[in-house]
């Protein structure tokens, strides 16, 4: 008997020491657990007669030894029945712990009685020693193994060289799936039903299948009518193929199958085509290859999937009973490592996207990005140069799957990540009725995600769209998105006119206007709780804007910038002040149908960065007959998506007659007609157009006074309160980042003014005079910053700047060190001091330092143009040649704003908003609206004009 406890021990610490440190979804391993649990029960069950002779047999030191293993066992036989889960690893690793000390011990006295320790004490005492150093050696292998291999085993890395063109991403132009960047790691196709088994799910996860069930990831294919319409149409125009550039993160059920060759309209009505993003799309991602998007992602099809999708119940039950007893392998099959420690990185292979010729038969341009405005950002602790940091960094899980309350097998300490994903996404719950859905969405974008503050008036005069001598930097990069913190190009920089008097800050001081005059009014917008671009998505089909109304206390609507037609059913009126990208195809008509692939140019690309603000301004004529007050109310509007969109969507068809050549996939000149719904060509519960909530995201009312035109003019007025400190900072971003350096300037030294104990004001002073090029000013109010705290780095890195123009490159280089002490993957420092050690013709530690930038963005434009010239520099010309090839592909086709000449001179509206500095005018009002009731406007037609109405 003694034999068998002794091998069945042997047995169990083996099986265990693979078990834990080897886990794998295998049969094998499987049989091995089972064996394990068989051999752990035999154990058991010769142990328990056994204790009870326990006294009379064996050394003191074996008898405890058994007692350990003992315990260790009945634990084990709980275990078997009540699962190790997350919530349960404790006594999963206690039960470890016992029969580990247990197997020490015996093992101990079963070496001593063989006489393996030998017959001194201190043999003894060393080899007992060295018998406790080899098991914790074999622990703390097989927890390596476990933990610390499997991490960096499952690590995103950046590749330090993109690809020359599209066809060198993915599998290229051969692939099953090109143009997406996405690959299965067998180089084969999956099946569909895989994708379409997510009730498979809900038997362990209930509560985030409920989740995830009613989320925009479960609506992103052809159960959604929006994206059904723009690939219907996208097919029809530039062809299937150029279409699965989509399908990669849209459509994993019919395109991993090879499904999506077909053309959509012959397969929509397959529940293929309405599984969406499920749970076995985004846990079945293996490997993420670069932070580059574009469906950048590696799937791996697990054949033990199809026990748990088993239609036999023992079949599944013992699938099940495995997962509860050892949730390890299932773990590591569907939860990688960097889906919690890279939680950005791996949301960017699908929220950050490109496109190029064989999509858009063009050249590459940057298509949404919600990654590298982020990584760049304050909010991702990564940048160091934004305006204000949150108390701890954040990632995307943080806002859009928040912890919520479940009982799910995966919950830990009673918390699950949401798997409804909130985020701003109102028009699919509207479409599916889906009144939960809605109302978190209605939720998330109003729980202060940004602020609106009525801030300022001033006397309106003769305005120029820009400050005369300033110059306002492009992105030279090609992109229809905005470009934040992670490039340097977009700033405005050279003197920027002079500051103006302003009376602020509203609710703190009392204004007055005159009647027959006009006034300025600015309005503030600043992101709070947002960690990325504001809008962010695809921005050329939503509305977001900012309406402000005027009423006096008589009830008249003086100034309405912002109205909606049709009784707020309708579009916004052309002239409001847009957070939106305006694109064009080649002959000028908007990108309005969600084809992004026509973009020949942006009009314009207005968001608001992350930690940041703008500054909106609007001509207001105050009129005779005005009451003696005036209340101003501002909103930010929020609409997914646009009227003319969604028309489009559920109603639109093109007008038969054309002529010839009036669409290719360059271009459509078609005019567009909004007739009656068809049932049977709406995907969603709601079969006709809807109307789309208008979600006011953040609002605020200011009151002024008004005094007689025979009065004298209002004087400017200022106060300065602790706590208008953020909203003075506030109205300087705004206008910095429009390129009013001088009254930015004027708004921060107001709250330096207010605060000269924290160092943000002398650094944002420092900010607007180092672009305005007075660097000697700069010096100064930098100086007094970094005497308030010495190693700020974005206070370092503008006077490193200083440095720089005044030729001083060694401090420079040092200063700009510090900084990357602190924030070595802020991609513009990395590129600072490899431009100044290029100046210095130190051009292998130059390369070095853009070669860091690339790690961080292998895209980037200036890391790709200064490598080109540093290897040049040392005679590397195949080398040199390799980046400038990128650089061309990366830069901007400057050329291309020449087609947006004639649609600005078309769309007066659209041209004044493009410019830095603008400002925006009342609509027409007829007969003074009363308050609370919007005047009627005649109902919004179908657009007669080609391509639509932007």
């Amino acid at each position: 008997m003694e034999r068998w406890r002794l091998r069945s021990l042997l047995a169990l610490v083996a099986s265990a020491i693979y078990l834990y440190g080897f886990p794998s979804t295998t049969i094998a391993y499987e049989i091995l657990v089972l064996f394990h649990l068989a051999v752990g029960i035999l154990l058991t069950a010769l142990l328990l007669p056994f204790l009870f002779r326990l006294p009379r047999v064996d050394t003191l030191l074996a008898r405890v030894g058994w007692v350990f293993l003992a315990a260790g066992a009945v634990l084990g036989i709980i275990l078997i029945f009540i699962g190790t889960l997350s919530r349960l690893k404790p006594w999963l690793y206690t039960h470890i712990a016992l029969c580990v000390i247990g197997s020490l011990f015996v093992a101990t006295a079963w070496l001593a009685a063989h006489g393996w320790f030998g017959t001194t004490a201190t043999q003894r005492v060393l080899r007992f020693a060295g018998l406790v150093l080899a098991t914790a050696a074999i622990s703390a292998g097989a927890w390596w193994s476990r933990e610390v291999r499997r991490r960096n085993a499952n690590r995103i890395v950046n590749p330090q060289m993109p690809a020359a063109s599209m066809d060198g991403e993915g599998d290229g132009p051969q692939g099953k799936f090109f143009p997406s960047s996405a690959q299965t790691k067998h180089n084969g196709y999956i099946p569909a039903k895989y994708f379409m088994q997510s009730d498979a799910c809900q038997r362990c996860h209930e509560d985030i299948y409920k989740q995830w069930y009613g989320s925009a990831h479960h609506f992103s294919s052809f159960n959604n009518q929006w994206y059904r319409k723009s690939i219907e149409y996208m097919q029809g125009v530039a062809g299937v193929q150029a279409s699965k550039w989509c399908a990669g993160c849209h459509d994993p059920a019919l395109l991993f199958s090879g499904l999506f060759d077909k053309p959509i309209k012959e397969i929509v009505d397959r529940p293929e085509a309405k599984a969406g993003l499920s749970c076995l799309m985004c846990h079945s991602i293996v490997q993420v290859k670069s932070t580059m998007g574009q469906g950048d992602f590696v799937l791996e099809y697990p054949k033990l999937h199809e026990l748990a999708a088993s239609e036999n119940p023992v079949v599944r039950t013992l699938h099940d009973f495995l997962v509860r007893v050892n949730p390890e392998p299932h773990r590591r099959t569907f939860l990688k490592p960097f889906m919690r420690t890279q939680t950005a990185e791996f949301c960017a292979s699908c929220h950050k996207v490109h496109l190029d010729v064989p999509v858009n038969h063009y050249r590459w341009v940057r298509g949404f990005n919600e990654y590298d405005n982020w990584q760049a950002s304050g909010v991702s602790g990564q940048g160091a140069r934004s305006f204000y940091y949150p108390a701890n960094s954040m990632m995307c899980a943080d806002c859009h799957m928040p912890q919520v309350r479940s009982n799910d097998f995966g919950n830990i300490d009673g918390f699950v990540h949401s798997h409804r994903f909130p985020g701003a996404n109102t028009a699919v719950p509207t479409a599916n009725q889906d009144q939960t859905q809605l109302e978190l969405s209605q939720k998330f974008l109003q729980d202060k995600q940004l602020s609106v503050d009525i801030f300022a008036i001033s006397p309106a005069g003769n305005e120029v769209s820009m400050p005369a001598g300033a110059k306002m930097g492009r992105p030279e990069l090609s992109t229809s998105f905005a470009v934040g913190e992670e490039a340097d190009t977009s700033l405005p920089s050279g003197p920027a006119g002079e500051a103006r008097p302003v009376t602020a800050p509203l609710g703190r001081v009392a204004a007055t206007v005159r009647r027959g005059d006009d006034v300025r009014v600015d309005v503030v917008v600043r992101t709070r709780k947002v960690g990325h671009f504001f809008p962010g998505g695809t921005i050329d089909a939503f509305d977001v804007w900012l309406e402000l109304q005027a009423v006096d206390e008589k009830g008249q609507t003086l100034f309405w910038s912002g109205k909606v037609e049709d009784d707020g059913k309708g579009p916004v009126e052309k002239g409001a002040h847009f957070y939106r990208s305006l694109l064009i195809d080649a002959h000028g008509n908007p990108i309005n149908k969600r084809n992004a692939w026509a973009n020949r140019a942006a009009v314009y690309v207005h968001l608001i960065p992350p930690g940041a603000a703008d500054t909106a301004h609007y001509r207001l004529h105050i009129p005779e007959n005005a009451g003696d007050k005036i209340t101003l109310h501002a909103k930010l509007n929020y609409r997914k998506f646009m009227w003319w969109n969604t028309q489009f969507a559920f109603a639109g068809t093109h007008d038969s007659n054309q002529p010839p050549g009036a669409v290719t996939p360059d271009y459509d000149d078609r005019k567009w007609l909004f007739k009656s719904v068809d049932p049977k060509t709406i995907s969603g519960e709601l079969k006709a157009v809807p109307n789309l909530p208008i979600i006011t995201v953040a609002e605020d009312r200011k009151t002024l006074d008004v005094v007689a035109r025979s009065a004298a003019t209002p004087q400017p007025k200022v106060t300065l309160a602790k706590e208008d400190w953020s909203r003075w900072n506030d109205y300087g971003i705004g206008l910095f980042l429009q390129g009013d350096l001088k009254g930015a300037a004027a708004a921060f030294q107001k709250a330096a003014d207010i605060d000269s104990q924290n160092p943000d004001g002398w650094v944002n002073i420092g900010r607007a005079l180092v672009q305005e090029g007075d660097t000697a000013g700069a010096r100064i109010v930098l100086a007094k910053a970094l005497a308030l705290t010495p190693g700020l780095a974005r206070a370092n890195f503008f006077y490193a700047r200083i440095l720089k123009e005044e030729g001083n490159y060694d401090e420079a280089i040092s200063r700009l060190r510090d900084v990357l002490a602190q924030y070595p993957r802020d991609r513009v420092v990395r590129n600072e001091v490899g431009r100044i050690l290029f100046l210095q013709k130190k051009y292998a530690a130059a390369v070095a330092e853009f070669n860091q930038t690339l790690a961080i963005d292998p895209e980037d434009l200036q890391a790709h143009y200064h490598l080109m010239l540093c290897f040049s520099g040392l005679g590397d010309v195949a080398r040199a040649n390799e980046h400038k090839e990128r650089y061309l592909r990366f830069k901007a086709d400057e050329s291309s704003q020449a087609i947006t000449g004639p649609y600005r001179q078309a769309h007066p509206e659209d041209n004044n908003e493009r410019q830095q500095i603008h400002e925006h005018v009342s609509v027409a009002l007829n007969a003074p609206a009363k308050t609370g009731k919007r005047a009627a406007t005649p109902p919004a037609t179908a657009a007669n004009q080609p391509g639509g109405s932007p």
